[in-house]
């Protein structure tokens, strides 16, 4: 009974949008058959994307020393670590969902709730590849403000989220990261 109350807290989410899928295939044939195509979609574009990442992971979790990561991105990093985070975010490759594992282990690691976000924020606005094609579609100006922008923003909401969220909300964060080792 325990495990079964533990499966239904896990995948309460999946399984309520599973029983909305059959109700809308059941009301509406042609919605339902497109819903399900588009979920099969969605779910083969994950599975050709997070095995490389975790294989990434994986490495980046062995290779990397706790104390080398605390050292160039832990709390007392700076800017150092800002732009190391900063690169991580710009240079990956993948979807946004894609960068909650890394955001995970880098916090397992040492680094700081703050370069944790500025990784977070590089990764969903200003990769390189989406850059070239964004300069070559948009021009070079349009591109380098919103560049600009989008740096600034990132780092005002990273140093905003840093001071406003409370330590205990932070430390939680760190410990379900570490939960997940």
């Amino acid at each position: 009974m325990e495990k079964a109350k533990k499966f239904l807290k896990r995948y309460k989410i999946f399984l309520i949008l599973a029983a909305l899928n059959l109700v809308i295939g059941l009301v509406s044939p042609e919605i339902g058959k497109e819903s399900l195509r588009l979920t099969k979609s969605n779910v083969l574009e994950m599975l050709s994307i997070l095995p490389p990442i975790f294989v990434l992971l994986g490495l980046l979790d062995v290779w990397v020393k706790r104390e080398t990561m605390v050292k160039y991105m832990g709390k007392g990093s700076g800017i150092v670590g800002s732009f190391i985070a900063f690169f991580i975010g710009s240079a990956a490759a993948g979807p946004l969902y894609a960068a909650f594992p890394v955001a995970g282990v880098l916090l397992r690691k040492g680094s700081s709730v703050t370069n944790v976000y500025i990784m977070l924020g590089a990764w969903s606005t200003t990769k390189i590849p989406l850059l070239l094609f964004e300069a070559s579609s948009m021009g070079l100006k349009f591109t380098a403000i919103r560049l600009g922008m989008s740096i600034i923003g990132i780092i005002t909401i990273a140093l905003l989220m840093e001071k406003l969220l409370p330590q205990e909300d932070k430390d939680d964060m760190v410990r379900r990261a570490m939960e997940k080792a």
